[in-house]
Formats: structure tokens, C-alpha cells, sequence
């Protein structure tokens, strides 16, 4: 039976009113305790994950991140819209200075995990794990490789039958940290990447297709044969795509894993920056992966709201300590321990 015109009005009061009380007692706990963040979308499973572990002890705490791309992060964070920002490639000289200008202060860079990109690849018939020279790299994203049987390809793997068949690139459409550690690797070996493209969380593609976000890439080298794309370690684990090996520094063939992304923080962990600003691609060593990287949030150097500033330092300690612990459950590398000893140090920063 239709609700007559009092029950109804009865019934919608009682409705609002109870939407009113949640939302004030939300806006409440929001004004008290409530951490806004996002940017990278490499890291954020598991700051999905370290932010429900931490609330869970944390109960009156809430912490939110929105994973739109490390550009978007960066920009979202100098504009003064997040509390914390979050970036797979750090802020450069020009981007701090914006930042400085416009919010009276200096930002931070605190490593979280490490990762890497991995270049997968579609070539119908070919089910051996390829490997890539710097040289091959470059020139097929240039698009001077254009066909699978080149022989920059080929005497790299004698063991694979590569076809005559030209080449499909993918790459990333969105602003993206993943972006600017493949080029900022490319940039490092090939001195024609370097001159005629950069590095950069975008940069002018030579040739390719666009896709958008590490699914994006994925879905075009699924559904596109022969072609190549790259995407971010933990991704690729975690979608259990096919991969190739890189050549490193030292001249070895190196698959990216735990072992080999750790081994290429390994030089620059005795000396990290105070700044924690650094790159690490075509690290130094024997066993270290080549496309290696950190991944950083990004943090103001002072709050005025007293319970943000306890929140945010006391959710940094956990990350770097408790945090640390479940990173490899879900496919990322963990901090060295000298990187830890050093950021916790300069968690006093925060004011």
C-alpha cells in the first residue's frame, strides 16, 4: 500500500535526518583525522593495503588516496588540493620552485618501495623469454627498428624465431611515473633518445600507439600482435604477463625480480641524497636490473593543522617499519635498510 502524505513526510525526515548525522559525524572525523592523498598509480595496491592495515589500528584515523597518475599527483599536491602527494618520478628543480612559490614551503621526498618497468611484447609463435640490448630499446622506440628480425634482436636471441614483421610500439597516454623511468632509462643509453626526445612523465613518442595507464599498455600488446609496450614489475607479476630481460650496465642479460631491482638500489643506498632525489636506471653492477626505480610521497614540509602533522608522521614511521613487511606479499621490493635508517631521520623535517 502507498505511504499516505504524513508517513511519507515522517519517513523522509527521519531518512534525511539520519544522512545529516552520518555526515556529521563524518565531516567531524574528516576535520579531526582526515589525510588526503593520491598520485602514482604503480604503488597504489599497496598503499591501498598500508592505509587498511593502519586503520585497523588506528580506528578514528582516515586516509584516502586516488591513484591518477604521477603527474596529476604532483600537480593536485603544488595546487594544495592533497595533503601528500605521491610520484613514481621525483619533482625536478623547476616543479619545487612552483611549489615554493606558490605554498610558502618546501616539499619532501620520502622512497616508499622500489619497482620497475618490464617490456612486454606479442609475437605470435615466439613463447621464449627475449632479451633486449639498450641499443634494441632504443631504436625500436624510435622507430628505427621497425621488423622482429632486425639484428639487433636476432643475435640477442639466436635461440628464437623471429619474423619479418614490422614492429607495433605502445606507450602511455597519461602523465605517468612508469613513463618517466622508461625514458628516463632511455635517455641514459642512447644519446639520439636523449637529444631528439628527453625524459619526462610525457614526452613526444616518435611512434607508437597510446594507451592509457599500465592496463592500457597491456590491453594493446594483448590484443595487437607483434608488438611491444612496457609496463611497471608488479603489474606484469601480478597479470602474469610474459617479459623480457635487459642488458645491463655490466654487460649481463638480467630479468627484473626482488633480487635484481634490489641489487640496483643497492650502489646508491650507502650514498642517498639528503633530498632522497635520485635514479637509479642503468645502475652499476653485476646482478642489478637496468629500468629500476624508486617510487616516492611526496610531503609538505609543514602543516598547520596539528592532528594532520601527527597523522602523516606517524603513518610515515609505520610505512618504513611495519609497512615494509608486506611488500613483497603483493610484488614490490622493499626499501634497503640504510634508505629506512636515513628518511627516518628526516621524518623531523615535518613541522
Amino acid at each position: 500500500m502507498p505511504l499516505s502524505f504524513p508517513s511519507r513526510s515522517k519517513w523522509f525526515i527521519a531518512v534525511v535526518s539520519a544522512l545529516l548525522l552520518i555526515g556529521l559525524a563524518r565531516s567531524t572525523a574528516q576535520g579531526q583525522s582526515l589525510l588526503m592523498g593520491g598520485g602514482a598509480t604503480f604503488p597504489h595496491p599497496i598503499y591501498a593495503r598500508w592505509i587498511a592495515e593502519y586503520q585497523k589500528l588506528h580506528p578514528d584515523i582516515e586516509i584516502e588516496y586516488q591513484a591518477i597518475g604521477s603527474g596529476a599527483g604532483i600537480r593536485e599536491i603544488t595546487a594544495g588540493v592533497f595533503d601528500f602527494g605521491a610520484s613514481d618520478a621525483p619533482m625536478d628543480d623547476a616543479e619545487l620552485k612552483e611549489y615554493r612559490a606558490k605554498r610558502s614551503m618546501a616539499i619532501l621526498h620520502f622512497p616508499t618501495v622500489l619497482g620497475a618497468d618490464v617490456p612486454i611484447y606479442n609475437i605470435p609463435g615466439v613463447s621464449a623469454e627475449l632479451k633486449f640490448t639498450p641499443e634494441a630499446l632504443a631504436a625500436i622506440f624510435l622507430g628505427k627498428i621497425t621488423k622482429w628480425d632486425d639484428s639487433l634482436l636476432t643475435e640477442a636471441n639466436p635461440e628464437a624465431s623471429l619474423p619479418n614483421h614490422e614492429i607495433v610500439v605502445a606507450f602511455r597516454s597519461d602523465g605517468s611515473g612508469t613513463t618517466y623511468i622508461w625514458t628516463d632509462y632511455l635517455a641514459k643509453v642512447s644519446e639520439e633518445w636523449d637529444r631528439n626526445i628527453g625524459f619526462g612523465t610525457t614526452v613526444p613518442w616518435p611512434v607508437g600507439v597510446a594507451g592509457r595507464g599500465n592496463g592500457g599498455v597491456a590491453t594493446i600488446v594483448k590484443q595487437t600482435p607483434y608488438s611491444i609496450g612496457y609496463v611497471e614489475l608488479a603489474y606484469a607479476l601480478k597479470n602474469k604477463l610474459a617479459y623480457g630481460w635487459v642488458k645491463n650496465q655490466a654487460g649481463n642479460f638480467v630479468k627484473a625480480d626482488f633480487k635484481s631491482v634490489t641489487a640496483a638500489a643497492a650502489e646508491v643506498a650507502h650514498n642517498m641524497p639528503d633530498d632522497f632525489r635520485v635514479s637509479i636506471t642503468n645502475a652499476p653492477g653485476e646482478n642489478a636490473y637496468p629500468i629500476s626505480s624508486f617510487t616516492w610521497l611526496l610531503v609538505p614540509e609543514k602543516f598547520d593543522d596539528k592532528n594532520k602533522l601527527r597523522v602523516m608522521k606517524d603513518f610515515l614511521q609505520w610505512m618504513s617499519t611495519d609497512g615494509q613487511k608486506l611488500t613483497e606479499e603483493l610484488l614490490y621490493v622493499p626499501l634497503p635498510a640504510e634508505v629506512v635508517a636515513k628518511e627516518q631521520a628526516a621524518f623531523s623535517k615535518i613541522q
